[in-house]
């Protein structure tokens, strides 16, 4: 994953006005110049001239072209220009500075539901049919292990695919300012980059969000392909919930505790659900790994989420830990910093 950067140009002069912008990997700029056709624009006098405007725009298909053309490494650590850091200062005011404290939930329903608008057709619903057998506790150890942090754009293109292959998956959350994790993923894959894969059951491991979808359908998609616009769509769109919910799901909280759970948590949830996203941020917030059970439209998981909690309804968390269970967002958010924080 990268840090998205922000620049603006402006230069003006009596006869044009230049404006460039450049976002996270979209290199685009866009002028408007006084031309003898085309539209108008308002000029010095008040008096509406004719212009011409211009787009240009070069899209990164991965990780390795955004670094390419903003010039910041592809390393998931945000220097303090970029646009979600700019963006930190708005998490702490929605917030109210302190993740753990009651939240405005009305605005961060409103937020994380138009996060699942801009990706609506992806991350809802399952595409194959799991066999009974990957709910089977001895089968814990043979799953897919994926590093990652919640406000990833192209973190969020693998947590999709997920979702359309019905995959269960241990994450591992690895926040700016991890203690655990990231450093885990520079001892295996020599780099601290997001996403990154580890699949036991082959011995493979990825960075590049596409190679991990292509590896993913190829490895586990029964013949199937991704959802049309999948790949693609991430550039356009795959920063709106990190923009919309101001860099939630990005960086660790001083308080969280510095040791992990003894046995990971379960959480049952889809990827473009608008409650479970907001406990998949708290979880990536305090660091902890937990067991991601993918409970899409036509999920085989379906079955193993309704004998668990006797309903349908995502999110449901499981804490082994202590023998919680429990579903709606809020009971879980409050459960998770309670138990999960450092006591002043």
């Amino acid at each position: 994953m990268l840090s998205p950067t922000h620049s603006i140009l402006r230069q003006n002069s009596s006869e044009s006005s230049v404006v460039n912008f450049r976002f996270a990997g979209l290199g685009a700029s866009c002028s408007n110049s006084v031309s003898s056709s085309g539209t108008s624009r308002l000029g010095r006098t008040g008096k509406w001239s004719p212009c011409k405007f211009r787009f240009r725009a070069k899209m990164a298909k991965s990780e390795k072209d955004v670094e390419r053309i903003t010039g910041v490494p592809a390393n998931g650590a945000s220097p303090s220009s970029s646009f979600l850091s700019f963006l930190c200062p708005l998490l702490k005011l929605f917030g109210e500075g302190d993740p753990s404290r009651e939240r405005n939930d009305v605005l961060e329903i409103v937020t994380s539901s138009l996060s699942s608008l801009a990706r609506l057709p992806w991350g809802s619903k399952s595409l194959v049919e799991r066999p009974r057998t990957q709910f089977a506790e001895e089968n814990y150890t043979t799953y897919l292990q994926l590093y990652e942090f919640e406000a990833c754009p192209f973190c969020r293109r693998v947590r999709e695919a997920m979702t359309e292959l019905d995959l269960s998956v241990e994450v591992y959350p690895c926040p700016k300012g991890s203690l655990r994790h990231r450093e885990i993923v520079r001892d295996i894959g020599g780099k601290e980059q997001f996403p990154f894969l580890v699949d036991p059951k082959t011995g493979r491991s990825l960075y590049e969000s596409g190679d991990i979808v292509k590896y993913l359908f190829n490895q586990y998609g029964q013949g199937k392909q991704p959802s049309i616009g999948l790949l693609e769509s991430t550039i356009f769109t795959g920063w709106v919930p990190t923009i919309l919910r101001a860099g939630r799901g990005m960086s660790l909280w001083p308080r969280a505790k510095l040791e992990p759970p003894m046995q990971k948590l379960e959480l049952f949830s889809y990827e473009n659900n608008m409650y479970a996203r907001i406990v998949r941020e708290a979880l990536c917030e305090l660091e902890i790994p937990y067991i991601l059970r993918n409970v899409g439209e036509g999920s085989t998981n379906s079955e193993l989420l309704l004998r668990t909690s006797g309903s349908n309804e995502v999110p449901y968390l499981v804490d082994p830990n202590t023998s919680t269970k429990l579903g709606k967002h809020k009971n879980i958010l409050s459960y998770l910093f309670q138990t999960y924080s450092i006591v002043n």
